[in-house]
């Protein structure tokens, strides 16, 4: 099988800096948020996405945003048409905040950050979050329902009251890339419960890579119903409770990974949710559990490229995380 690579491929370093200047000539002394005409720049998102979310675009094409305030924020990823969000400063969110379609949420350098609440991706498609730091959230730091072509790229993630991603309701065809998550508890759900498969079989087909799970404790991630979904290439650091569980339906393909002092690094079934199926190939352990697989999974419908799992500790811990594009 061909594979291209895994590694997101950098998008026009020209490109973005006449965009940046561009919005630093625009800023109001108001305080408005600064913006550049639509197809000034085809899109200030770093790189392309991988595995099931290839394809998304985010606001691509669209006008440019820079925001620096909750309430200039909350307007600029609710509106309609393809729009591309830059966050500069902290964003202070008193609940989650509904995206629309055809969106991209950018964080400038290593200041954008969002705290207090969460992102809301509900029925909508082509949606890219980015760059961004997430902390402190009432709810969920990123929540995603009934929506598809969504990719969650490069943030850094902890602390939220329920889940960091959370994946549900017929959700499809997403990657999950290259973020670090850490202090926290249930990491990333996919498929929210187990008599939800009128809606969820056939769907929750995500690829998770390249992500840095540093000391969380469960659900990196808990499946339901996805087969298959790819977690390929990610670090497992200290995990306390479970690294991937395979639930109800599910069939997980885990491979490539680097699992370090974590005593349970996959199994089946969780909680009172039957078993799926998983299988696990190409994995690197060092002082952790085997893990348990079982059954078969979907083919992978797509080419990729696989990272030796020896070499992903270093690969994730370098370039994972927002500030690292």
């Amino acid at each position: 099988m061909r594979r291209t690579s895994a590694r997101f491929k950098l998008a026009s370093v020209a490109a973005i800096a006449t965009a940046v200047a561009t919005l630093g000539a625009l800023t109001a002394s108001s305080g408005s948020a600064a913006e550049v005409p639509q197809d000034t720049v085809s899109t200030l998102a770093v790189g392309s996405p991988t595995g099931f979310g290839a394809g998304t675009t985010g606001g691509a094409g669209g006008t440019t945003v820079t925001v620096t305030n909750a309430s200039q924020f909350t307007e600029a990823v609710q509106r309609s048409g393809a729009v591309q969000v830059r966050v500069n400063g902290t964003i202070s969110l008193s609940s989650m905040t509904k995206v629309s379609a055809n969106t991209s949420i950018l964080g400038v350098g290593t200041s954008g950050r969002i705290t207090g609440s969460g992102l809301n991706v509900s029925g909508v498609s082509n949606v890219i979050i980015q760059n961004l730091t997430f902390s402190g959230s009432n709810d969920d730091a990123i929540n995603i329902e009934n929506s598809t072509r969504v990719w969650v790229d490069h943030n850094t993630l902890s602390s939220a009251y329920d889940g960091l991603v959370d994946i549900k309701r017929a959700s499809d065809n997403i990657t999950v890339s290259w973020n670090r998550v850490f202090s926290h508890d249930k990491t990333m759900l996919l498929g929210h419960d187990d008599g939800n498969a009128s809606q969820d079989r056939g769907k929750l087909r995500v690829s998770y890579h390249h992500n840095w799970f540093d000391g969380t404790n469960q659900r990196n991630p808990r499946v339901r119903f996805g087969n298959p979904v790819h977690v390929y290439n990610n670090y497992y650091g200290g995990v306390t409770s479970y690294g991937v569980a395979s639930t109800k339906e599910a069939g997980v393909l885990v491979e490539g990974n680097y699992f370090e002092n974590t005593k349970d690094p996959f199994h089946l079934g969780e909680g009172s949710s039957p078993a799926g199926t998983l299988v696990a190939r190409n994995n690197h352990f060092v002082n952790s559990g085997s893990g348990q697989a079982g059954g078969s999974v979907n083919g992978i419908p797509y080419s990729y490229s696989l990272d030796a799992a020896s070499s992903v500790k270093s690969i994730v811990q370098s370039g994972a995380g927002a500030g690292k594009i």
